[in-house]
């Protein structure tokens, strides 16, 4: 069987990467006081101690039974209890959610009304749905502890919300910002990409020093924050350029039989001008940005074409 070969990548920064994690495959550290965060190198998760339990924020199934090892492994370093007596979506999706089973029946689980929706339609045994949903905002009191969770249209996904800890100093928003790194394909397969674009700025419009983002190695902070706004306000602007600038007509002249070879000929070649300025930029400054940014930047020229109606001209 002969061997695939494998396009080469530029150095990932230093400042990308986070904590290593421990033989069983991860690592659980202190956000603030009793407020803790779990990742396996990829996935994070948190969970808050108080005097009545656990509360978990997000059960990823790469993660899996790592994430009560680390609660273990905190309750038996504090003195606190280790059993997690409710548990917090940040939205529906399988890879933040499905692990959310081993945690059992007797679990409180709580998200936005959405969440229940699209969970109660896909019916996995994995995610059970939750019991306890919210419309717009949610003050939850647990144990003398106080989370405000909040839901500021769509996202990422329809049911994405923002999870603030005033008494922690730190935000909870999954698949936004990844600290450190480009998003992935399709800004982080978000459905919502005007709204993907503008939840940055709702981000730092709380207060906060910490970011648990949902991703990658590390913790985030608002100067993270601050440079994904830039990199992707780079992007649009290259975009929006090259839309204008990149002639459609040797496409279809080369295609005139296949308008989708000559559409995604067009278009690739868009991108690909939007993205290379931007290449340049940030290399060295975010992890992977010669491998997603030309498809980040596809995903945003169609949304300001079809989502704002950019270069859309009607024929005369």
């Amino acid at each position: 069987m002969t061997s695939p070969i494998l396009p080469d990548y530029m150095p990932v920064p230093r400042a990308s990467l986070g904590p290593a994690v421990n033989g069983q495959g991860y690592y659980v550290g202190r956000v603030e006081r009793n407020l803790y965060w779990v990742t396996d190198g990829d996935y994070h998760s948190a969970f808050l101690t108080t005097a009545d339990g656990v509360v978990l924020f997000d059960a990823p199934p790469t993660i899996g039974h790592n994430l009560q090892r680390a609660v273990n492994e905190v309750a038996a370093a504090e003195g606190v209890s280790s059993t997690v007596t409710h548990l917090v979506y940040t939205h529906h999706h399988s890879d933040h959610a499905g692990g959310s089973s081993i945690f059992g029946t007797n679990v409180v689980r709580i998200g936005h009304e959405e969440c229940r929706r699209l969970l109660l339609r896909d019916n996995d045994p994995a995610k059970p749905p939750p019991e306890e949903t919210f419309a717009d905002r949610r003050t939850l009191e647990i144990g003398g502890e106080r989370v405000e969770l909040a839901w500021h249209g769509g996202n990422h996904s329809p049911d994405n919300i923002y999870i603030h800890f005033p008494d922690h100093d730190t935000l909870m928003l999954v698949d936004i910002a990844l600290p450190g790194w480009v998003p992935f394909y399709g800004i982080n397969l978000s459905e919502d990409v005007p709204g993907y674009m503008a939840a940055p700025a709702t981000a730092l419009s709380y207060p906060w020093q910490h970011l648990i983002a949902g991703h990658l190695g590390r913790l985030g902070t608002r100067d993270d924050a601050i440079l994904h706004q830039q990199y992707i306000a780079d992007i649009e602007a290259g975009a929006r350029r090259e839309l204008g600038r990149v002639d459609p007509t040797p496409y279809y002249q080369k295609y005139p039989d296949n308008p989708w070879a000559a559409v995604k000929s067009h278009l690739d070649a868009v991108a690909d001008a939007a993205a290379a300025p931007v290449i340049e930029k940030y290399t060295g400054v975010l992890g992977a940005v010669d491998v997603f940014t030309s498809a980040t930047a596809f995903t945003i020229l169609e949304s300001i074409r079809l989502d704002l109606g950019y270069r859309m001209d009607v024929h005369p």
